[in-house]
């Protein structure tokens, strides 16, 4: 199993379109994720994100600042 995180504010539809892409791509590819959305400013920062949304799998930074493409996604999920 995957832990992923997304990190954004509670106001940011990037962040939430994020996790219903990376929810879809681990339907699709059969792989199993547990995901997580984190809202805390100060938790965000801890990570070093400056700009969201972030994606954070296995407690590894992927992602900032964008959404991710569908290929992002799933060569992160194939890892």
């Amino acid at each position: 199993m995957k832990n992923v995180i997304v990190l954004g504010t509670a106001c940011c539809g990037n962040c939430e379109n994020t996790i219903k892409l990376i929810a879809g791509a681990a339907k699709d590819m059969g792989v199993d994720i547990r995901i997580e959305k984190v809202e805390n400013l100060q938790d965000i920062m801890a990570y070093g994100i400056m700009s969201m949304p972030g994606v954070v799998i296995d407690g590894k930074v992927v992602h900032a600042g964008s959404m991710p493409s569908r290929e992002k996604i799933n060569g992160w999920l194939n890892t």
